[in-house]
């Protein structure tokens, strides 16, 4: 895709400020009057936040969370696969928002009132609102891998959350020659879906290099992968032999993983692992769940036109943690997300109709330093309906991998983390 991502992200903001420009004075009082309150600092909440200010500065917009500094999971694998530091992932909340007249709020959010409509802090704190935005990103569900826990995710590191990348890369230096690196890949839905393959790429780059008598082995809950032609045809071409991706169907589910052993117990046949990286099914943050935005899926299931939840609707809900139609839970997805949001809440506070959004996702991924893979999906409504349907996708073809998409994919990170953290 040859769009530039910083035109068309400017085009987006340009464009919610332009839909401000009519407002009679009354309305300005009411934005004035206006409190937002958005929960969680990542790429969902900074960015919904951001695009309420920049729409109507007028707001009293207050971004809590209640780390101060964030380890990002965008760029882990780079991490993991050895060629950036797990320092490169760190993000300073105060430094993200210096410039954008936002109130930043250190504190653990326990519960929600809606009559009257109270946030109510760990320290006692209580704070009005007349809207909430929360972006909890994800949890894990530790309950459906018997044998391993959250406790344990230190030994055998997910990897996938909360700082683990630098322990999985250290084990990973560590190992034998010759030995084997176990992926588990999660049924769908799950953060960042090509997560797992870009990182067997990474792994598998590193090991060329370091360590070319080893094998990488994805043990794979679904029978199909996000990427998955572009993928397998990089692995045919780089790392020959070196890649073996099982899906659900020839091994069937995992029954059970035995972290001290480091195997994985499937349904008809058992794996060891010289490194065992188990990532474990998702679902919404804990703070869904806690404030009863969830349903029986784990996730929050939101209106896709407003971001507001099905349960609440002051409450919206963006990002990873929120069920909304087939966008994929990515950053690039919650940055869109977050915008689009942005202006539907600015809608809600005006009293008018909400605006039919049109959002996308763009995702790269590295098979190594020099070469990438992308895909590219445009989000609208089906004509006469609420429902968010996939109105184009298109994706790197096998075989096309070249140093041009490796060149974009650096951009892209980069200019996600100026929009987000800048």
């Amino acid at each position: 895709m040859r769009l530039c991502r910083r035109a068309f992200l400017g085009l987006s903001i340009q464009g919610l400020l332009l839909s401000a420009c009519t407002l009679t004075p009354s309305q300005h009082s009411a934005l004035k009057r206006a409190r937002v309150l958005v929960v969680g600092g990542g790429f969902g909440g900074l960015n919904v936040a951001k695009a309420i200010k920049r729409l109507a500065p007028e707001c009293q917009v207050t971004l809590i969370d209640r780390n101060l500094s964030h380890t990002r999971c965008l760029g882990s694998n780079w991490v993991i696969g050895g060629f950036a530091s797990e320092q490169s992932l760190q993000q300073d909340l105060p430094s993200a928002l210096a410039a954008e007249n936002i109130t930043l709020r250190e504190g653990e959010v326990v519960r929600v009132s809606h009559n009257p409509q109270r946030l109510y802090l760990e320290e006692g704190e209580t704070l009005p609102f007349d809207r909430l935005i929360l972006s909890p990103g994800i949890d894990f569900r530790w309950d459906q891998i018997p044998g391993m826990s959250e406790s344990l995710s230190r030994q055998i590191p997910h990897a996938y959350k909360g700082g683990q990348a630098g322990l999985l890369a250290d084990q990973i230096k560590s190992m034998r020659q010759g030995g084997t690196l176990i992926i588990t890949a999660p049924q769908n839905p799950y953060r960042c879906p090509p997560g797992p393959y870009e990182r067997a790429s990474l792994v598998a780059a590193y090991f060329k290099q370091h360590n070319p008598t080893a094998k990488i082995l994805i043990l794979d809950a679904k029978s199909r992968f996000s990427k998955q032609k572009a993928f397998t045809a990089a692995w045919d071409r780089y790392y020959p032999g070196m890649i073996e991706w099982i899906s659900n169907e020839t091994e069937g589910e995992i029954d059970h993983v035995d972290p001290r052993k480091r195997t994985v117990h499937m349904a008809f046949n058992r794996f060891q692992a010289d490194v065992l990286n188990v990532i474990p099914p998702q679902k919404a943050g804990r703070l869904g769940e806690q404030l009863g935005l969830t349903d029986a899926s784990g996730w929050c299931d939101v209106d896709p036109m407003t971001f507001e939840s099905k349960r609440y609707p002051s409450i919206h809900v963006i990002g990873d943690a929120a069920t909304i139609g087939p966008m994929p839970k990515s950053a690039f997805a919650a940055q869109a997300q977050a915008r689009a949001c942005g202006v539907a809440v600015i809608q809600s506070l005006l009293e008018r109709p909400p605006i039919e959004p049109r959002l996308i996702n763009h995702c790269y991924s590295l098979i190594d330093q020099s070469h990438a893979i992308s895909i590219t999906s445009v989000y609208g409504f089906k004509r006469g309906s609420k429902e968010l349907i996939t109105l184009s996708q298109g994706e790197t073809p096998p075989g096309a991998l070249g140093e041009v998409e490796a060149a974009e994919a650096y951009g892209w990170y980069q200019l996600i983390l100026e929009q987000t953290f800048g």
